[in-house]
Formats: structure tokens, sequence, C-alpha cells
């Protein structure tokens, strides 16, 4: 068992570069139902699972420092070829997709607690709801939830733990129907969102060494700093310094993007390694320990996520959305603004800032939504 940071590190980037490496080398059918990106969070999951290193301290904390300094330095990276006038254009149907989904969400709530009500204690509808701010925004949000609803603090342990496990596993999925997108997108008469957010394409020669390190060097210097004026930035329960350091370094992305920085190649090809080294580590955190503890919120959190999964391709079905943008809004609801736009730059890297800001607006209003929720289930539970 893996005990200290550099084997840990040493684990994650082998993975990272594996499966990559074998579609680059064989270009095995395989890799046409999984991609490597899949294949790379499936199998440090699954590593996870079975413990092969011990999340203790140290372990734990260079977790939340790699994702801490590599999300914004990613993003940076990533803002350096978005158009931002094709994406503004994209607004009503960002708007209407992220309607959707949270009203698919909040149907979803509603119809399985009434479903499981008689298996649940009576107070069962407290961590469904604080799960539910969790769903829309973020853990800030859950814990806001839990304050004005008067949770006890012995319930939080179900919201969290159902949060985690049902988060992990849907992010899975989330990555894995991306080959489903045409077909998809078919059947709901959708042009897909990477084809109408069309990147700029520069070429300007192959890589070389001095290109990777001064890309390097400027993606870790902007997210440090971004990470040093965030933190000295106003905060609230709805907007942290974690937020602010992603939302700088995506500006700053975007501002570079407009520079003659954009002639030095070797941009791409470290965003597409801090991409998937960032889902190794993703997927390393996954924890399923405590799966016997809570199992009816467990299998209350599936069910809620399968009856949104449905409501919301009905929606796409109605109002054409496409593959890309329902999952991306999804995500921004039931993950956050550090894995939101890891998964839109496995999709498409031109609906990053999508990403970005759709999760933003999740932890905006993540409060009001589980309050809402609130009321719904308690009205529910009592009537």
């Amino acid at each position: 068992m893996i005990q200290t940071v550099w084997p840990y590190l040493a684990l994650m980037l082998l993975a990272a570069g594996l499966f990559p490496a074998l579609e680059r080398r064989y270009n095995w059918r395989l890799f046409q139902v999984f991609p490597p990106i899949v294949l790379t969070y499936l199998g440090v999951t699954a590593l996870a699972v079975v413990g092969l290193w011990q999340v203790n301290d140290a372990i734990r904390a260079a977790q939340a420092t790699i994702v801490a300094q590599l999300v914004p330095a990613l993003l940076f990276l990533l803002m350096i070829n978005c158009d931002l006038r094709a994406i503004l254009a994209l607004g009503p149907r960002v708007l209407a997709v992220f309607t959707c989904t949270a009203i698919s969400l909040f149907a979803a709530f509603v119809l399985v607690f009434l479903a499981f009500r008689h298996w649940l204690p009576g107070s069962a509808w407290q961590p469904l709801a604080a799960l539910s701010g969790s769903w829309m925004g973020g853990t800030a949000n859950m814990i806001a939830v839990k304050q004005a609803i008067g949770m006890p603090d012995s319930q939080l342990t179900f919201s969290l733990l159902t949060d985690a496990l049902c988060y992990s596993m849907w992010v899975a999925v989330l990555f894995g129907v991306a080959r489903f997108a045409p077909a998809f997108n078919r059947w709901t008469r959708a042009r897909s969102s990477a084809e109408m957010v069309v990147a700029p394409t520069r070429t300007h020669g192959p890589a070389t060494p001095d290109g990777v390190l001064l890309w390097l060097g400027l993606a870790l210097a902007v997210a440090a700093g971004s990470a040093w004026l965030g933190e000295r930035l106003p905060a609230s329960g709805m907007v942290s310094a974690s937020t602010w350091t992603i939302l700088l370094a995506t500006a700053a992305g975007l501002v570079a993007g407009m520079t003659p920085l954009v002639r030095f190649p070797g941009a791409n090809v470290i965003s597409s390694a801090m991409l998937i080294s960032v889902v190794a580590v993703l997927a390393s955190q996954s924890n399923f320990s405590g799966i016997g503890d809570a199992p009816i919120y467990l299998i209350c959190g599936i069910c809620i996520i399968a009856v949104h999964a449905v409501l919301l391709a009905l929606f796409a079905r109605l109002f054409h959305f496409d593959l890309y943008l329902c999952g991306i809004s999804s995500l921004a609801h039931i993950g956050g603004v550090a894995a939101t736009p890891v998964l839109a730059a496995s999709y498409a890297r031109s609906l990053v800032p999508v990403g970005v800001l759709l999760a933003l607006l999740g932890y905006i209003l993540g409060t009001g939504f589980g309050l809402l929720v609130a009321q719904v289930l308690s009205a529910l539970a009592n009537g």
C-alpha cells in the first residue's frame, strides 16, 4: 500500500499517460467505446476502491494542492484559443439548458422522496433537502441549507456521503457518454454546441522544449497569482476564494489569447497533459468506504440522478439541446466549479468558459434552490 506522496504522484502520472500512449501506439477498438480519459478515470477509481494508497493526511493534502494549483493553470491554457463572440452567441441556449436542468433536478427530488418516504425516517427530508443545495451549487450551499432548516449535525453525514458517492459515479457516466453525442443530437435534432463554438485554429509549428517550459511556468504563475489575489477579494458563502481563483485564471487566459503569446507553440500539449492528470487525481479521491452506512440515502441519490437524466433528455428532445450542453449543465449542478470545466474540456475545449459560468451560476442559486426543495419536501412529509 502506498503511504507517501511521491509514489502516489508517480502512479497518477503513469495512469494519466498509460491509456493515451496505448491509443497512440495500438489504436485498439476499445478506445472507440471508452476514450482514454474515461479509462483513466475508471482505472484510477478502481485503484482507489481497492485501497492501493492510504488516504492519510499527506496524500489528502497532495490531492487538494494538485487540484487547487492545476485546475486554474489548466483553465488559463484552455482559454488561449477561445472565441468569446461565439460563446456569447450561445447565451439563450445555455440559460435554457441550465433552467431545464434545475427543473429536472427539482422534480427528481420530489418524485424520489414520494417514492421512498415510507422507508425513510420521519425527518429524512432534511438530508435530501441539504443534498439538493449541493446538487444545484456546492458544499457551501449544502451547509447553508442545513443551517437554515435546523438539520442536526448527525444527519449531515448522510448528505455528504450520498453527494460524494453519487457524484463519483455520475462523473464517470458523463465522461463516457461523449461518444454517443452524434446519435443523441440526431434524436434531439440539435446541432452540436462544439460546432457552434469553434476555437480558432492556430498552428505555429510543433511544440518545443522551451515553449513547453515557458507555457508551464506561465500557467503555474498565473494559478499562483490568481490564488493570491483570490484570497484578498471579498468572499461570501456563495463566492469563495477558490471561486475567485478560477474566475481570475479564466479571465487571464482570455486576455492572453488576444496577445502575441498565442504565437508560441506548446499550450495545447501542456493543457492536454494537465487535463488527464487532473482527471486522474479527481478519480483518486473516490472513496466508497462508507457505502454501508446509509444505503437508503444512496439508493435515493442514484434514483434522483436517474430521474434527472431522463427528464433532461426529454427536455433536450423538446427544445433541441445537444448532449455536450446537457452534460456540462448537469455536472455544473451536481459537480461544481472545479470539475465542470474539466468535463467541458474533454467534450470540446471551446466550451470550457460555458462550464465555468454555469457552475458559478449554480453556486449563486444553490441555497435558494435547496430551501425551495426543503419547503416542498417538508410539506409532503407532514401532509
